[in-house]
């Protein structure tokens, strides 16, 4: 397996001459949608990849990385293509706003060489690693109120990645695989890290990159990283050093390149507050069963709070976000009194304290709504600890439908079929749903995703299954892989 490097540019070429070189495309995917520049990124040096480089979704008008492996031995890639393709179609169905976002995948086979070319969003902002060296140079200190924020941000992302049928070790979780957006947003990427070294061949293993080849960064990984036992404890080990690092800027290792276990504890003890230096304790215990899961992390008194009535209301605004008409919350506040009372809290030997309409700002209420929107403030606190399998993708209405990316196509393309619902409610608000069917999907499976995701009650699940049951029936008799639409009350 082989990693394309291109050539770089001359020293002697101007600035805007080497620009200009930089952004010419290279290469296209089959459907066009993705342009390959030849300018090369640094993505938190992503594991198994030497190199990356930046391209443009022409669909969406934005900026995205283009990763390829290529596989010079045909035979070695043909062995392994199965477990290749099922590793990319799960990294595809991981979606969590604190996760850098997989958006497609494509295999390039030819006589002479085997591509595995992936696109991933593209941070454009800085990493962990560079914030903090940033506000140490500024000699500045970490707020207290942001490292519980991206604490927060980090455990959501490893607790969902935890939680899924099978767990997703990420194995490779640094401050410099950690990123930040400019508004706040934690991003975590190399999600991938692990997944590769189990989809790849053997062979291979020795040449995939990754931090731990790097002195710097062996602290940030578990003492029992790498043999049979390590499970996604080596993840909270990882994250545990990364907490300290926010906390303290930086982890002194004395002139030497590796960092010792003796500047980790330094480090540590040097915590003024002692329920924060408990909770980074805990995370770095040797011993990897006495360390919490990212889940019970979230409930840990250093961050863990009772969330306020504004919090949770915005969640729920933006959860059934499609249930509303378009700029709801903008016109309703148009039509408010400012000086009406919003809201009274009475007093028996004192006056009432009342707050007005007046006192809410329209663009502060915008921007935290946008911040939940965008996973700034996650929830995940309340969320059930029971393993949960990856969702997969579910429009939930026409106009969604159409604004679906086009898929790129690739060389061999499973057999689906496109089914699509339409629930007659209640309310009077109908929705039309559309999914992809593979052959393993049974009736009842999609039956207890609709059931999930409150569409249907539990009490008509079995009905609906029956259903499904008949109308699958139908089309194997005729042969026909057309969509069909199903009407139900």
């Amino acid at each position: 397996m082989t990693m394309s490097v291109p050539e770089r540019n001359s020293a002697s070429e101007g600035k805007e001459e080497e620009s200009e070189d930089e952004s010419e495309i290279l290469e296209e995917s089959p459907c066009g949608r993705w342009q390959k520049r030849k300018e090369q990124v640094n993505q938190g040096n992503v594991p198994g990849i030497e190199s990356a480089f930046l391209a443009m979704d022409t669909e969406e008008g934005v900026e995205v990385v283009w990763i390829e492996v290529q596989f010079s031995d045909k035979k070695v890639f043909k062995a392994h293509e199965d477990k290749i393709k099922e590793m990319f179609e799960n990294l595809m169905q991981v979606e969590h706003p604190n996760i850098v976002k997989f958006h497609k995948y494509w295999l390039d086979v030819r006589d002479t060489k085997t591509r595995v070319i992936f696109i991933t969003e593209y941070m454009s902002s800085g990493s962990l690693k560079q914030f903090l060296k940033k506000t140490k140079k500024n000699h500045k200190t970490m707020n207290e109120k942001a490292w519980k924020r991206w604490c927060t941000q980090i455990l959501s992302a490893l607790s969902y990645l935890h939680s899924c049928d099978p767990p997703i070790i990420h194995g490779n979780l640094t401050c410099d695989t950690i990123f930040i957006q400019h508004n706040g947003l934690i991003k975590i990427s190399s999600v991938w890290h692990r997944l590769f070294i189990n989809a790849f061949p053997e062979t291979v293993h020795g040449r995939i990159k990754h931090h731990r080849d790097e002195q710097k960064s062996l602290h940030f990984f578990a003492p029992e990283y790498g043999s049979a036992e390590d499970n996604t404890a080596i993840d909270i080990f990882s994250f545990g050093i990364c907490a300290l690092e926010m906390a303290v800027l930086e982890i002194q290792a004395n002139g030497d390149t590796m960092v010792s276990t003796e500047a980790i504890t330094r480090a540590g003890q040097s915590l003024e507050d002692p329920i924060m230096r408990e909770f980074i304790q805990c995370c770095l215990h040797y011993d990897p069963r006495k360390r919490p899961t990212a889940h019970d992390l979230l409930f840990h008194r250093v961050l863990f709070e009772v969330h306020s009535l504004k919090l949770l209301a915005a969640h729920c605004l933006i959860n059934n976000q499609y249930l509303l008409p378009e700029n709801c919350v903008e016109e309703k506040t148009k039509t408010f009194d400012a000086n009406a009372v919003m809201a009274e809290i009475r007093h028996k030997n004192r006056p009432a304290v009342q707050f007005m309409y007046s006192n809410v700002s329209p663009l502060e209420l915008d921007k935290f709504l946008e911040d939940v929107k965008n996973g700034i403030y996650p929830l995940m606190n309340f969320a059930s600890p029971r393993p949960h399998p990856i969702p997969r993708a579910l429009s939930l209405s026409q106009e969604h439908m159409e604004t679906v990316k086009t898929p790129t196509p690739e060389p061999q393309e499973m057999e689906t079929r496109k089914l699509t619902l339409f629930l007659k409610m209640e309310d009077k608000l109908h929705r039309q749903l559309s999914c992809d069917i593979f052959p393993a999907d049974s009736s009842k499976d999609l039956a207890n995703e609709l059931v999930h995701y409150a569409f249907i009650s539990e009490d008509d699940c079995d009905k609906l299954a029956c259903f499904l049951e008949d109308a699958f029936n139908k089309h194997r008799a005729s042969g026909s892989l057309s969509s069909g639409v199903m009407m139900m009350h």
